[in-house]
């Protein structure tokens, strides 16, 4: 079979994503993209612009697979002399329907529309969902919440809002989790977590956008609180910054300045390096349809502390839920204290669940994209 993945925003974690499968899959895969820019125009230009450079291929696909970020309608009225036999499948790493808007209106994404969420980047989703087909969600609470909040969305509109097109999105929608290289972080065999020998206070990792929707301002206060309580941590803030960073970090870095290690966007080589060396890492984040920092982490040996929201349920082992989630502020500070309190422990807990990570690896999903995707594939054929 040759495939041809189609990325209109082919940056970050998408480019990553489609690279993991090029490489790993058993059958031939071109890839068709845009860079990772102006990501309103990919997703009002990109279709036309990737229609124009598909109709000049020599060589047809078998099956076509595209981000969220393509208008998937467009795109193939543009070009259905050419595609009205393909089979089509849409990967949802994220939608415009649920990623959560900035308490302050004039910050983040969403700037331009004062916080109100322009619901026609979210009906390119809806109707990119309708013409694909088959759909995949990176994770069953990405499948829920969309699901959950499309009903309402359709209702806004006035007349004729396709309630009844849900169940037949529904019904061609599956979760496939994203793969991972966490290969890449692996370290020789029966190297111990080098915490458990060092006499250096416990490490914290933030690894994460800094970004408003991952909530730096939680992450922060539990660390003054920390610090007031003179308790010893150190702290690495690792994750890349898009624009003007939120003020809690410019506070963070100042009133932690004695405590952090690291500061910014890291090399590959320092990022894995940090994930050894961490003892505990922690997310406050309000959105996250996934969790491939936090997944790495923990492939790394590393103690999380996470909110029980989300997606960070079905990433952990059920035995971890108890440690590792917290409901509110109280306890998110409740399992700092314990995991720095009671470091080896810790640090023994975090090396079981580490070996659970692995079936994120591309290793086991490799094959398991390609059983999926043939199955897709010849639900049209």
């Amino acid at each position: 079979m040759r495939m041809m993945i189609i990325s209109p925003y082919h940056g970050g974690s998408h480019r990553v994503w489609a690279e993991g499968i090029s490489k790993h899959s058993k059958y031939h895969v071109d890839l068709l993209t845009l860079p990772a820019r102006f990501w309103k125009w990919r997703m009002h230009g990109g279709a036309v612009t990737l229609a124009r450079r598909f109709l000049e291929i020599d060589q047809l696909p078998d099956l076509l697979l595209a981000t969220d970020m393509l208008d998937m309608a467009t795109f193939l009225a543009l070009t259905r002399k050419r595609t009205s036999k393909i089979p089509t499948v849409l990967y949802m790493h994220e939608n415009q329907l649920t990623y959560p808007l900035p308490k302050d209106g004039s910050t983040g994404p969403m700037r331009r529309q004062l916080g109100e969420r322009d619901r026609h980047y979210a009906f390119i989703n809806f109707t990119s969902m309708m013409a694909a087909d088959c759909i995949l969600f990176n994770s069953h609470h990405h499948y829920d919440s969309f699901f959950a909040a499309l009903p309402p969305f359709l209702k806004h509109f006035p007349e004729y809002n396709e309630l009844g097109s849900i169940e037949n999105l529904r019904a061609k929608s599956e979760v496939l989790h994203v793969g991972i290289d966490l290969c890449r972080l692996d370290r020789e065999i029966g190297q111990p977590k080098p915490n458990m020998m060092s006499p250096a206070a416990p490490l914290i990792l933030w690894n994460q956008r800094w970004e408003y929707d991952k909530n730096p301002e939680e992450f922060f206060a539990a660390l003054f609180t920390l610090a007031d309580e003179g308790i010893l941590f150190r702290v690495a803030l690792c994750g890349q910054q898009y624009g003007k960073r939120p003020s809690s970090f410019n506070a963070g870095l100042e009133r932690l300045a004695d405590r952090i290690i690291q500061e910014g966007f890291v090399s590959p080589e320092k990022y894995s390096q940090l994930l050894w060396d961490a003892d505990i890492v922690v997310s406050t984040a309000y959105h996250e349809f996934f969790g491939i920092s936090i997944v790495e982490a923990i492939y790394a040996q590393t103690f999380p502390i996470l909110p029980r929201r989300l997606s960070y349920p079905e990433l952990l082992p059920d035995d971890a839920h108890g440690h590792c989630l917290y409901d509110s502020q109280v306890g998110l500070l409740e399992r700092l204290r314990w995991a720095i309190y009671h470091r080896q422990e810790a640090t023994s807990l975090a090396q079981e669940w580490a070996l659970s990570m692995a079936r994120y690896d591309w290793a086991q999903m490799g094959s398991v994209y390609d059983q999926l995707l043939i199955r897709c594939a010849g639900r049209t054929v």
